[in-house]
Parts: structure tokens; C-alpha cells; sequence
């Protein structure tokens, strides 16, 4: 990447679909048709599952282990529903938005989606762009989830999904790199500190603690303001923020000392040798020179697998640093499974999502692949086919216990944390390429925040 960006203009996604109706035929592939035809979609739900051969699309984005454990999921679903074909789609996280953003606006997204959690937001904030699953219920058991966590995707006074998963930030550490410093791991803000200068003083200026990039950097301070001064970034419904320029510049002069202490690789140093490459596929993180990320608990494996055989063993699940009196930090749906109004067989896509998240033949075959299961019945499942993997039922104990506060549905916005375009790239960019305080740039995040619909006190 080269020098940080100073302003862009935004990509603007309107990527609310109106109140459109049936497609041509089961599928997401056909044209909109009326409000009237989506209603009647909707309605069909009483009405039983059809004996006729049907089609359905699904979506989703993920690796290679998430993408094996669908498909398998499917195999097994469509084995017990002969009359029914599940006709996926899926690949990285790389554009996928975007990609989904437009199938939302042009009525043309695949049957059962997988989202994140304020896409509610940003592309169905009037509940015109997914059904209100209460309407299948028949056919989705809801009571597999608590109501809090069904709370979370409840919209426009619609269920308008239900959430796979739930998740926080936490640490991972490399102790074979800690091990060679001769340190134990941090678990305090002085700890921390004297971290970056012992890697640096034993381990040369090529060795650091911790590594993130913007948005996760981002993350990081939020997670400090809240530590030291226990209030939620932003109001969760309303999205009016609750700190002032002074209290921002101060996290984001938190994040600057944490560079400045050699805690944290520079950006511009970082991607003079990586680009853009996010940091477990950086040679840094694979060879220990990096060690340690402050990441979702359900990333645990896909650090861990990337290290390279001298560093594996070492990858450790941390805890979580106390930055202050108050446990700092969020959890959040990590995602959830939603069903287009333009689907034209909902009852037969509520039970593809009961079948991979409440049924103990589908929830084993997902188990933990995207995160540890927010179902009751699926996580039991999952649990007695041992497919919860250790690593991340770990992380997401720990940050569950750990955090209080909650996140508010634009934190996430595409404009702010878009890798290399947003605004949180362009003010941690301009901090590390330029040096400067984090009073040069608060205003630059709080327009960018104001430009998305934050409410600035």
C-alpha cells in the first residue's frame, strides 16, 4: 500500500431492496414481482412442504473448512429431502459485500443468506429485504435460542434471522516467540509496554508482541475507552456516540504509543513488506516474528493452522488485557442465516436452516466451522460429535465471560471499515505515515462517523 489515503469519495450502496415479491422460480435468480406475490410467499409458509422437486440457492462466505463443512451439511439435508436441491454459492470474504449489496438492491439474492449482523441495518432496516422468520416457525424451531441473542436480529419488529454463532475479540499469543523473549504474556497495559521494548531488546527491531491492522486497531481502542471509562462506544439502537474528541484523540493516542513502544509493527513498515496481505498469511506471523493478534474467537484455528511447524505448537489462547477498572469490549452476532423476500420457498428454507442449526445430523457436521453455535440443540450436537474445536470453544468462553458492552449496528459500516478505503484506514494510515496525534485526526473519524449516520454529541 502506498501512502495513506487522505479522502476518498465513498462507494454509496443503497442496497435496500423495496418490498419485492416472488421470483420467477425458487432460486433468487428471476425478477421482482409485486409486494402482493412476496406476501403470499410469506404466507405459503402454512401451507406445508411441497412434494414437488424444488430448488433452493444459498450463499455464504468463508474458508476452505467452512465451505467443506456446508456442502457436507447440504449433502446430508438433501438426503433426507429428496424432493429438495440446494444449489449454493459461496467464496471469501474479499468483496463479498459488495457482491451481496447488489444482489439485495436488484431483488436477485440467492434464497437462504448468510449476513452479517448489520447488514439488518444497512440493507433491511424497514424489513424490506428479509422475511420475518416468525412466520416459519413451523418449520424453525426460535426457542433454540435465547432471547437475547433473538433480540439481536429482531428489526423493524421483525426476526429477520437467527445468529449462528456469537462473538468477541481476544488475545493470541505465540509463546514460542514469548518463550525466546523470556517473558510471560501480557495481561496489563505495563506489561504490555515493557513487552515491545524486551522483543525489540532481545529479540531485534523485526520482532514484535502484537500486530493489527486499521479496523482491528480500531477494535483495540474502542476496547480501551471502554476499559477506562466503562460506557458503550455508541448507544446500540440510536448509534449516538457517546465520547467526545477529546476522549477519541486519547484512544487514538493509545493506539500511536502501543507503534511508538514497539508493541505493533508500523503500518507503513508493515506493508512496504505484505501490501495488503491480511497478517496470518504475512511471513511475519508464520515464522513467530509476530506474535500475538487481537482477534474474533472464532479465527482461532486459521491463525493457529498458518503458523509454520517451529511455531506452531506455541499458539496460545490469551486473556483479556485489563486497560482499566471496567471489562472494555464487545460481543456481538458474529453472523446469522436470513431468507430473502424473494424467496419463493420459504417453508422449504427454514428447514435447510433448522436442519444445519438445530438438527443433530446438520449441527455435527458444522460444529464450530463458524463459530461456536448460538442454537441450544446445535451446540449439544456439535458438542457430543466432538466437533467443537477446542481452540475456539476456549476464546469464546473467555471473551463471553470478559465482556459486557454492547456494539451498535454501524460500527461496522462498510465506508468505516473497509480495508485500504475506509475511514479507519485513512486515520491510523495518516497517524503511522505521518506521525501525528490522534487530535490531528478525530475529526476525520467523527465526519466519516457523521457521514454514516452517527449521531456526534
Amino acid at each position: 500500500m502506498s501512502k495513506a489515503i487522505s479522502r476518498r469519495d465513498f462507494l454509496k450502496v443503497t442496497g435496500a431492496v423495496g418490498a419485492a415479491g416472488l421470483l420467477a422460480a425458487c432460486g433468487g435468480n428471476g425478477g421482482a414481482a409485486s409486494s402482493t406475490a412476496s406476501s403470499a410467499a410469506e404466507a405459503a409458509s402454512v401451507a406445508g412442504l411441497s412434494s414437488d422437486p424444488v430448488t433452493l440457492t444459498m450463499s455464504w462466505w468463508g474458508g476452505e473448512s467452512r465451505h467443506n463443512a456446508y456442502q457436507e451439511a447440504i449433502k446430508a439435508f438433501s438426503a433426507e429431502h429428496s424432493s429438495i436441491t440446494v444449489n449454493p454459492t459461496f467464496a471469501a470474504w474479499s468483496g463479498w459485500e459488495d457482491t451481496m449489496s447488489t444482489k439485495f438492491a436488484g431483488g436477485v439474492a440467492e434464497d437462504v443468506c448468510q449476513i452479517n449482523w448489520n447488514w439488518l441495518y444497512n440493507y433491511s432496516k424497514n424489513g424490506q429485504t428479509f422475511i420475518d422468520l416468525n412466520s416459519v416457525s413451523e418449520y424453525l424451531d426460535l426457542t433454540q435460542w435465547d432471547e437475547a441473542k433473538l433480540a439481536a436480529c429482531n428489526v423493524a419488529n421483525a426476526q429477520q434471522c437467527v445468529p449462528v454463532s456469537m462473538t468477541g475479540r481476544i488475545f493470541y499469543w505465540n509463546k514460542t516467540t514469548f518463550d525466546k523473549a523470556g517473558i510471560s504474556f501480557p495481561t496489563t497495559l505495563d506489561e504490555l509496554m515493557a513487552a515491545g521494548k524486551t522483543f525489540q531488546e532481545k529479540l531485534g527491531d523485526d520482532y514484535y508482541p502484537l500486530h493489527l491492522g486499521a479496523y482491528d486497531r480500531m477494535i483495540l481502542m474502542v476496547f480501551y475507552l471502554e476499559s477506562k471509562y466503562g460506557k458503550d462506544w455508541a448507544d446500540p439502537t440510536t448509534s449516538t456516540l457517546n465520547y467526545d474528541a477529546d476522549q477519541i484523540a486519547e484512544g487514538i493516542d493509545f493506539i500511536k504509543s502501543l507503534v511508538d513502544g514497539h508493541v505493533m509493527m508500523n503500518l507503513k513498515t508493515y506493508y512496504s513488506a505484505n501490501s495488503d496481505t491480511a497478517t496470518h498469511q504475512s511471513n511475519e506471523w508464520i515464522t513467530g516474528k509476530i506474535a500475538g493478534i487481537f482477534e474474533w474467537d472464532s479465527a482461532a484455528s486459521k491463525y493457529s493452522s498458518a503458523l509454520d511447524d517451529a511455531n506452531k505448537d506455541g499458539f496460545t489462547v490469551g486473556e483479556e488485557i485489563k486497560f482499566g477498572d471496567n471489562n472494555g469490549g464487545f460481543s456481538k452476532v458474529s453472523m446469522g442465516l436470513a431468507i430473502t423476500k424473494t424467496s419463493k420457498c420459504v417453508a422449504e428454507a427454514a428447514t435447510l436452516i433448522d436442519f444445519l442449526l438445530n438438527n443433530g445430523k446438520g449441527a455435527a457436521i458444522m460444529g464450530s466451522e463458524c463459530g461456536i453455535p448460538a442454537s441450544k440443540a446445535g451446540l449439544a450436537a456439535a458438542q457430543e460429535a466432538g466437533a467443537v474445536k477446542d481452540l475456539v470453544a476456549e476464546a469464546n468462553a473467555k471473551v463471553m465471560a470478559f465482556t459486557t458492552n454492547k456494539l451498535d449496528p454501524l460500527f461496522e459500516n462498510n465506508d468505516l471499515k473497509a480495508s485500504g478505503t475506509g475511514i479507519y484506514q485513512e486515520v491510523f494510515d495518516t497517524v503511522d505515515y505521518d506521525g501525528v496525534s490522534g487530535a490531528d485526526v478525530v475529526d476525520t473519524l467523527l465526519d466519516g462517523m457523521e457521514s454514516v449516520g452517527y449521531t456526534i454529541g
